[in-house]
């Protein structure tokens, strides 16, 4: 038989209203049986506690069959072991969920079995724990079945043993778990969690053991742009979706075309209820049109909406004191952009550089101005202490995600050296650098190295180990000075008030299509961190008013900019021979 879960036309099945649970070779009686017991159940917070079959939209009825119809009973194995389903808020999913984990525990086969539904946080648990122990209490049935530990959030069948637990994700309670199924609620939520990708590899352990077990995911869209474990799990559920991967998992995703969402489509009524399936039910349309008159105006508020209510994938987190630019960011990026893409197609560069302490990013920016078009294309990198992620455990996973797409690299202890330049007659082992310093200065020469490097500016404060270890590179030392007819290379960038100038000629070059930036997760987090703070007449964008969202990368693209704002020219100016030139 063919388990294959792809739904290629998903998009023409969604739209026109189908269940986007493709055909598939269920076990008749299997799936028969548990969507029988489903739909009996009752809701135990709803006016009237209508029974599921009531209250559900026939959307959740093919989930229901998918799940306990793949189960051969004969071979006890289950054919699809892995769930996602992605649906806005208010869509019935914390009913349904509590309701397929009581179904999970009356159908089950094997004698004390453990069922696991996780949450993310204590909170959500015991909201978790609330919807399915409500199931069991007003169905005088189900009483007599299961007895109810609140305190422990544990649920036990009385003739058979098998158990269902909810509990707050933890590597600690769920390592050496033997779970036969666990729901995931909210996955979204655990992209804040450093030990996330921990603990999906504790419970998917559990299924290696357990041919008749199954992991189910619920969860809206993320609030941010997706990071982590969230990320990770999306991508694989898309990628089955659309036949590109194959796994016995089932992706339902309640997400519109890219081509409608892509282009604020989402905002048109028409399209509600094709991501909302519990229209009419559990969503309110009227409630929803509310909202989004609300949120007219205020992009942040919109996003949210966007990514709660209509499972849109935001880019920028953007708010009403975000950096103007942001505005233009996205529109902005030229995919063709890498260091060496860069290298090749300008005639000169500047390199921007802004770092802080161990828990900050260390930021470089390369821009160049293209041969042609005179156009700024713009690449940035960053480097961090490994002490960041135990500092700010609410952004490693989206740190990690960066080191895996190559804009960031991650370094050990300041003692850690790294022998970065060469050898020579006085200094026969080379010089020896810190790590971050070391990889800062490597990609200077490699811009440098190809003849048009013109100079590197940085803050000026605290910056003493990379003017030395520069010069030590031959960038800003006097024989640098001499061979560039007198002109410094490494250049002190005014920042505060000061840097005002630069902040306000990216936005326009990124408005009008001048300056242009490669397709980096890392600068479109930073860009989305960027909060201004007016000072009189000009703006300022500070470490301190983003939190504990990094921007130093962004900064570097500031420093940039204002050396790049003198045109300096591939040749070298004769106002710098004549003294004239002032940065």
């Amino acid at each position: 038989m063919d388990w294959n879960t792809a739904c290629p036309d998903w998009e023409d099945r969604i739209l026109t209203g189908r269940t986007i649970v493709p055909d598939l070779p269920l076990f008749e009686d299997e799936a028969a049986r548990a969507l029988r017991i489903f739909k009996r159940l009752r809701i135990p917070d709803v006016i009237g506690t209508p029974t599921m079959a009531e209250a559900c939209g026939e959307w959740v009825f093919p989930i229901v069959e998918a799940l306990f119809g793949s189960y051969d009973p004969v071979a006890n194995i289950r054919m699809i072991q892995e769930f996602f389903l992605l649906v806005p808020k208010k869509n019935s999913k914390s009913s349904s969920g509590g309701a397929i984990m009581v179904v999970a525990l009356i159908v089950n086969r094997r004698p004390n079995a453990e069922f696991l539904l996780i949450a993310p946080t204590k909170e959500i648990a015991d909201i978790a724990f609330k919807q399915a122990a409500g199931t069991i209490r007003i169905d005088s049935e189900l009483s007599k079945l299961f007895h109810i530990q609140r305190h422990l959030r544990l649920i036990t069948h009385r003739n058979t043993g098998a158990t269902l637990q909810i509990k707050a994700a933890d590597t600690d309670v769920i390592t050496g778990s033997k779970a036969t199924g666990t729901m995931i609620d909210e996955t979204h939520v655990f992209a804040k969690k450093a030990n996330a990708a921990d603990i999906f590899l504790e419970i998917r352990g559990a299924l290696t053991a357990r041919t008749d077990g199954f992991l189910f995911q619920t969860t809206t869209q993320s609030k941010a742009p997706p990071a982590g474990v969230f990320k990770t799990e999306l991508a694989m559920a898309r990628d089955v979706r659309d036949g590109i991967v194959k796994l016995p998992l089932l992706p339902v995703l309640y997400e519109l075309p890219n081509r409608i969402s892509d282009k604020d489509g989402w905002k048109d009524r028409a399209y509600w209820h094709c991501v909302n399936p519990n229209m009419g039910r559990s969503v309110n349309e009227e409630f929803l049109a509310r909202e989004v008159m609300k949120a007219e105006g205020d992009p942040a508020q919109t996003a949210l909406i966007a990514s709660q209510h209509f499972n849109v994938e935001i880019g920028l987190s953007l708010r009403s004191d975000r950096w103007p630019g942001a505005d233009f960011w996205e529109e902005a990026t030229d995919r063709a952009i890498t260091l060496a893409q860069l290298i090749e197609r300008c005639d000169v560069a500047v390199i921007g550089i802004d770092g802080g302490g161990l828990d900050d990013l260390f930021g470089l920016t390369v821009l160049g101005r293209e041969i042609g078009t005179k156009r700024w294309l713009s690449w940035s990198w960053a480097s961090a202490h490994r002490i960041v992620l135990n500092r700010r455990k609410s952004e490693a996973a989206r740190l990690k995600d960066f080191e895996a797409q190559g804009d960031l690299t991650f370094v050990g202890q300041m003692t850690d050296k790294l022998f970065v330049l060469e050898s020579n007659e006085d200094d026969p082992e080379g010089f020896a650098l810190p790590v971050d310093i070391g990889l800062i200065i490597d990609l200077v020469k490699r811009v440098d190295d190809a003849g048009i490097l013109h100079s590197v500016g940085l803050d000026p404060f605290g910056v003493g180990a990379i003017v030395d270890a520069l010069a030590e590179a031959g960038i800003g030392s006097e024989d640098d000075k001499l061979a560039h007819k007198g002109r410094m290379r490494v250049i002190g960038i005014s920042q505060g008030w000061k840097l005002s100038g630069a902040i306000k000629t990216a936005e326009r070059k990124l408005s009008d299509g001048t300056l242009v930036h490669a397709n980096q997760a890392l600068m479109d987090w930073c860009v989305g961190n960027a909060r201004i703070e007016p000072k009189g007449n000009a703006i300022t964008i500070t470490k301190q008013a983003s939190g504990t969202g990094k921007i130093d990368p962004l900064m570097a693209l500031f420093n940039a900019v204002s050396l790049m704002s003198a045109n300096p020219d591939a040749d070298f100016s004769i106002y710098e021979e004549r003294g004239m030139m002032i940065f």
